[in-house]
This record gives C-alpha cells, sequence and structure tokens, in this order.
C-alpha cells in the first residue's frame, strides 16, 4: 500500500484546461494551501496534451504539478485516454465504437471541460475502443509518456485510473470488439455446439457468425454480452494501471465510481466491487443536486463504497461544493434539495461521509467552470476564485480533518452493520433484461427500499456482496429474482451452517442461464425455505395492491407475489386473499424467512408506518440487537470503532434542532467523554443530545 503523505487527503478538482484562468493559478493554489487543502486532482487528458501524434504540450500540466510542489499540495494524475484526440479519431477511423445501431459515437466537447475528444454518454469508454490493437498501443504511448514524466515529481501523488467506473450500455459494437466477443466465447464454451445448446442457436456455422445482441432481452446471450462487457472494459482498467506500474511502482493507484452499483451494476458496468478489487484507494461520486438531498442517500453512498472497498481506504472524490444551474436534474425540484449548495450543506454532506467511513474528500471543482452548460456549478469558490462562506466551511473541515487531535478519530472505522443486504449481481442483470420493455424499476426500488427499511429504523444495513457472505450471519435479500446454481447453493450452505436469513419472493425463480425452475423455490431452496410454490403472479405495475397481514398489521407489498405451500416450515402470514405470504423455517442450523412479494418496493413508494414497522420485525427475527436506540427517528446514529476507544457520530440532516435520547443496544444510555465536533449547544450526557440544524456531534465515548 502505498504511504499517504497526511492524514485525510482534502481537496479538490482543480484544472481542467479550459479552466480555471492562468492568470489565476498561482493565487489559487495559494489560497488552497492556507485554507487546508492539501490534495488536487487534474484532468490529464488525451485529447489535450497529444496534439500531434507524438508531439506532447506538457506546459501547462507541468505549471501545475510544480505549484503543487511549492504549496504543499499533492496531486492525482486523473488519466483521461477516454478523450480522444481529433488526429486519432479520423486516423482509427475504423476503431470508432459503435451503438447497437451501427451510428458511430462522435467526438464531441466535453461537458465537464470545455475540450474536445470526448464521446456522448460514454461513461469511461470514449469515442475509439481499446480492443483495435492500434488504439491501444497508442494510448498506451501516451499513458507511459505521462508517468515518464512526472515519476518521482514532489507534487505527485498518484493517478486516479479511471474517472466514473462505468460505461453506456448501448456500446460498443465496433469489428473489434466483436472480434473479441467471439475469442471471449470461444474461451467460454469451447466449441460451437456447446454454444449452440447454451444459446438455443442452432446454425452457427463459423465463430464469425455470432454478432452481439442487438436486444436487450432476457435470453443467456445477452447475459453473456453483459459478462463480456465488463470484463472487456475492467480489463482495459486494467491495462492502464499495469502501464502506469511499469513506470512507476511507488505511486498510488485510485479510481472512483458513481456508487452506482445499486443499480447500474449490469446497465451501465457500476461495478464497485471490482472496481475497488484493482486500486488502493476507491472512491465514490455522488452529487446531491443529481441525485437528491435526503440523508438515507448520502448514508446509501458512503455505506455501497465502504462495502465495495472490502476494508480498503475510500474518498468522497467528488462532493458537490456549489450551486447547479439548468441542468435536467434539478429542473422542477425544490430550491432546498442541493440546488443551492448552503455552508451548512457542505458541513452535514461532508461530515455524512466521513460517518459512514470515507477518509478522504474532493470536491468535484475548486472553482465553477466559466463556459459549457456546466458553467457556475459545484465550485465552493468564486467565479473569480474569491473565498465564499462555502468555502469558508470546507476550509475549517479540511483543517480539522488534518489537526493532530483528530488522528484516533480518523482511524477508527464504523462497526459492522447489524444485518447485510445481499447483492446478487445475476440478479440485477437478469432484472436489466427482464424489465427494459415495460421500463420497471423494481430492482432499483427494492434494494433502496430495503436500505431505507433498516435506516428508518435506525439499522445500519450494509451491501453485502454474495461473494462475502460468510463475514455476517443475518442477511435480507431483497430482491433475488435470479441465482446461479452455484450461488443458491452457498447461500444454501451459508444458512445450514448457522446464517439467518429473509428473502423477499421468487429466490432464485431464473437460474442457470435464466431458466425457470420447474420446482421453486429453485435449486434447492425450496428445503432451504420449507415450502414450495403455491401460485406466482408478475405483475409489477400493479403491485402496490398486495397486501398481507403480519402481526394483525396490514402492509403494502409491491413487485411480484408468490404464495405457498408449506412443507417442513411454519406459517406466519397470509395475504389479503387468504393465500399464504411468509414462512419461517429451519435449516440445518440456520433460520429463513420467506416473504412472498417486495415490501421493500411498497416502502420505498409509501414510506408507510406499517411498512417500517415491517423492516422491524425482519430485524426482530434475526434475534440480533441494534447498536444503538434512539428516541429521534430524524437523527442518524453511527458508531466507530478504533484503538482509543468507541466514537458515536449523530447526524442531523434537517434543517430543524433536534433532541433525544441514545442508548446502546442493551437499554444503556451513552455518554461522551470527550468532543471531536460539537456545535452551538450540541451535547450528549446521560443518553440524553442535542444538535443544530445540519449539523453534527462527534464524541469518543466514556
Amino acid at each position: 500500500m502505498t504511504k499517504i503523505p497526511m492524514q485525510t487527503p482534502f481537496g479538490a478538482v482543480y484544472f481542467r484546461k479550459s479552466n480555471p484562468p492562468r492568470e489565476d493559478w498561482e493565487r489559487d493554489y495559494g489560497v488552497a494551501a492556507e485554507d487546508g487543502l492539501n490534495v488536487f486532482r487534474h484532468w490529464f487528458m488525451w485529447s489535450a496534451i497529444e496534439r500531434r501524434p507524438g508531439f506532447y504540450d506538457w506546459e501547462e500540466y507541468d505549471r501545475q504539478m510544480d505549484l503543487a510542489a511549492e504549496n504543499g499540495i499533492k496531486t492525482i494524475i486523473a488519466e483521461l485516454t477516454h478523450t480522444v484526440p481529433d488526429w486519432a479519431y479520423r486516423k482509427f477511423a475504423h476503431a470508432r465504437q459503435m451503438r447497437a445501431d451501427g451510428s458511430e459515437l462522435p467526438a464531441i466537447m466535453g461537458v465537464s471541460a470545455a475540450t474536445g475528444g470526448f464521446a456522448p454518454n460514454g461513461g469511461g469508454a470514449g469515442s475509439l475502443t481499446m480492443n483495435c490493437p492500434e488504439v491501444k498501443e497508442a494510448a498506451g504511448a501516451f499513458l507511459t509518456a505521462l508517468a515518464t514524466r512526472y515519476e518521482g515529481h514532489p507534487g505527485l501523488l498518484g493517478y486516479d485510473v479511471w474517472n466514473e467506473c462505468n460505461y453506456a450500455p448501448s456500446v460498443d459494437y465496433n469489428p473489434h470488439t466483436k472480434a473479441a466477443f467471439r475469442v471471449w466465447l470461444q474461451e467460454k464454451y469451447g466449441d460451437l455446439d456447446t454454444l449452440a445448446k447454451a444459446w438455443y442457436r442452432y446454425s452457427y456455422a463459423e465463430w464469425d457468425d455470432i454478432e452481439p445482441p442487438r436486444q436487450v432481452a432476457p435470453y443467456p446471450e445477452c447475459l453473456d454480452w453483459l459478462d463480456f462487457k465488463r470484463e472487456n472494459y475492467y480489463g482495459q482498467m486494467q491495462f492502464r494501471i499495469d502501464t502506469i506500474r511499469a513506470v512507476d511502482s511507488d505511486c498510488l493507484i485510485a479510481a472512483h465510481g458513481v456508487a452506482g452499483a445499486i443499480p447500474d451494476m449490469a446497465a451501465r458496468g457500476s461495478d464497485d466491487w471490482l472496481a475497488a478489487s484493482k486500486v488502493e484507494v476507491y472512491g465514490y461520486t455522488f452529487v446531491h443536486a443529481r441525485k437528491g438531498n435526503q440523508s438515507w442517500r448520502s448514508f446509501y453512498a458512503a455505506d455501497l463504497n465502504r462495502a465495495a472497498a472490502r476494508g480498503k481506504p475510500f474518498w468522497h472524490a467528488e462532493r458537490q461544493g456549489g450551486p447547479l444551474w439548468m441542468q435536467p436534474q434539478v429542473v422542477g425540484r425544490d430550491k432546498e434539495d442541493g440546488r443551492v449548495a448552503e455552508p451548512e450543506d457542505i458541513r452535514v454532506w461532508s461530515l455524512t461521509s466521513f460517518a459512514g467511513g470515507a477518509r478522504g474528500m474532493l470536491n468535484l471543482r475548486y472553482r465553477p467552470l466559466l463556459d459549457g452548460p456546466l458553467f457556475g456549478a459545484f465550485g465552493s469558490y468564486g467565479m473569480d476564485g474569491s473565498r465564499t462562506p462555502r468555502s469558508d466551511m470546507a476550509s475549517t473541515i479540511a483543517k480539522w480533518t488534518n489537526a493532530p487531535e483528530q488522528k484516533p478519530l480518523l482511524a477508527a472505522k464504523p462497526v459492522k452493520g447489524e444485518i447485510g443486504i445481499l447483492v446478487a449481481p445475476e440478479a440485477q442483470a437478469w432484472d436489466y433484461l427482464l424489465s427494459r420493455e415495460g421500463n420497471y424499476e423494481t430492482y432499483r426500488e427494492a434494494m433502496w427500499g430495503a436500505y431505507r427499511g433498516f435506516f428508518d429504523n435506525g439499522i445500519q444495513a450494509d451491501w453485502v456482496h454474495i461473494e462475502d457472505i460468510d463475514a455476517y450471519d443475518a442477511l435480507y435479500f431483497p430482491y433475488p429474482i435470479m441465482l446461479t446454481s452455484e450461488n443458491a447453493k452457498k447461500l444454501a450452505d451459508w444458512v445450514e451452517a448457522g446464517g439467518t436469513l429473509v428473502s423477499e419472493a421468487c429466490p432464485g425463480y431464473f437460474g442457470d442461464r435464466g431458466k425457470v425452475g420447474t420446482v421453486q423455490p429453485n435449486n434447492g431452496l425450496d428445503a432451504v425455505f420449507g415450502v414450495r410454490e403455491d401460485e406466482v403472479e408478475f405483475m409489477p405495475d400493479i403491485g402496490d395492491r398486495i397486501r398481507f397481514t403480519l402481526d394483525g398489521v396490514s402492509t403494502t407489498g409491491g413487485g411480484f407475489l408468490q404464495s405457498y405451500i408449506v412443507t417442513e416450515g411454519s406459517e406466519l402470514a397470509r395475504f389479503a386473499d387468504g393465500r399464504i405470504a411468509i414462512v419461517e423455517n429451519t435449516f440445518g442450523e440456520g433460520r429463513t424467512l420467506l416473504v412472498g412479494t417486495h415490501p421493500s418496493v411498497g416502502y420505498y413508494r409509501d414510506q408507510s408506518e406499517a411498512g417500517k414497522r415491517y423492516f422491524a420485525r425482519c430485524f426482530a427475527f434475526t434475534g440480533k440487537t441494534a447498536h444503538t436506540v434512539t428516541s429521534n427517528p430524524a437523527v442518524q446514529v453511527r458508531l466507530h470503532e478504533g484503538e482509543d476507544g468507541r466514537y458515536l457520530w449523530l447526524v442531523n440532516a434537517t434543517r430543524q434542532p433536534q433532541t433525544g435520547t441514545v442508548t446502546d443496544g442493551e437499554g444503556k444510555p451513552l455518554t461522551g467523554a470527550e468532543n471531536h465536533w460539537a456545535g452551538d449547544g450540541a451535547f450528549l450526557k446521560d443518553g440524553r443530545f442535542a444538535l443544530p440544524p445540519r449539523d453534527v456531534l462527534i464524541v469518543r465515548l466514556a
């Protein structure tokens, strides 16, 4: 692990070629250093640097690196090989990325940098495919020149090797990518006859007869296409890492996504777990003006990245620091819904990310762009680079995070959640293929609804990839529609060994290659849950009509309806029409609860009190105890543990003061022994607390 030379990386994205103006650079660096910023990230764009084949214009980038060194600021070089030089777009015309309809991606002006060479909606893919050997060689030559030039520079911290790890769902159908897909299929299936049986296509005479699927539909060929694209694009990420590492073996390698694994792991390749596995530090972009200014969303993004990082450090790599004007994400939304970032927003957004476990932070603009559609957006500093109340707040937090007395606090880590929300990539992939025609959002609503259901009960639910289930003893599976036979067995073995599983409807309904099991639940899961399917209804468009009664409370379902015949389990609840809705069972050393609809979808839509009670009841089924209990659900509480003790973070994201009580899971009142962050009037004593609006109280517990 590369040593990071500061306690907490805190800074901003600064140079994007057209902005900021050159005459302000020296002053801006000086102000940033005075304000406690210690990291800048710049876009080193291929299209802006290699102006002609083999001719590199480093002059402005050299100046950034030198200014960083002079001011004690470290630089993250964001390599942007997906910004294609105009000469390369012409020279490698045969390598232009193509959409499913055969149209080529143009090279256009960038939205976040008024510079040419970007692809429209292409994510990190660019307008040329790196499956073309000539393009890969040219991009590799640029990366080699880049790493060679700045290796050992005193202003260098490391490289960000993929800006917002994702790609457009409709690319790439270029002949070079088709050829790579055929090679991938040969390695997977071996011969055409085996492929024919797997795909139900029986008239391939040659491998060249195979075309990538042009439709988004639930067929094995579409699953393979999604798997290939993920491996292919993340293979290109690995190529960039290996190319840089071949020159500079000591620099930090980082990347950041968009906290998009839920719901875009399949559609847009936002596989945060895979991306994080390749780098030393992983981060995320989360902009409240685009995502929504609700506290559960802020925690969701941090929690997802903490899970994906699997113990590695992670940063909030792009945090909003200013307003967003005239973009489609904000049109029609309330002014307070992230559109105008006030100093108090900067405070609560930043400290919420730290409460979620982030240990670094960058504003996605130091100061706003002066041109392009994102003019005036996101900067904490003014259009002219002057200080603002927002930048003053960011400065306060930057200095606080790097104060020596905060070292024990920031060395502590969030405790493991009381329950995990299970993430099975194949379930998301199958939903994407199955639901596009009807434009359903069942998966997204189920996953977020489950997270919010526990969140609103004050329960920390961690996101748990199915590869990581052995680290947890209680799991909630919101949308289990597809499981491979391998993962179904993994889950069954986990329960049998003592795990507690709560699953919503249709667990593993679709098995290998998306084939429906004739016995449901599929792949042996009928024994795990102690039931057989009675009837099933796939009608997510009217899923809000589904009702079941549990413990005398009528609760809204959603998504699908699956009723049961009990074999070994015990009936707990029925649907409004009398069919069996919920069954509990013992399997080996473990326990299961199977719920024949998707209450998570219902809760995502209505946040009803009945839905909230349902999630509390599911948690009670696990027999576990909450880390903390608060009387005020408007305040979020997180517990961290470190070598020097336990720390409590209380977050008030509302615009009103909040008071209440907080105890540990056994009912013992919690008391602060030492304040690490406390606004005016904030305290925690003998279990009682007070918090100012949009503020956080952080205490070391007695």
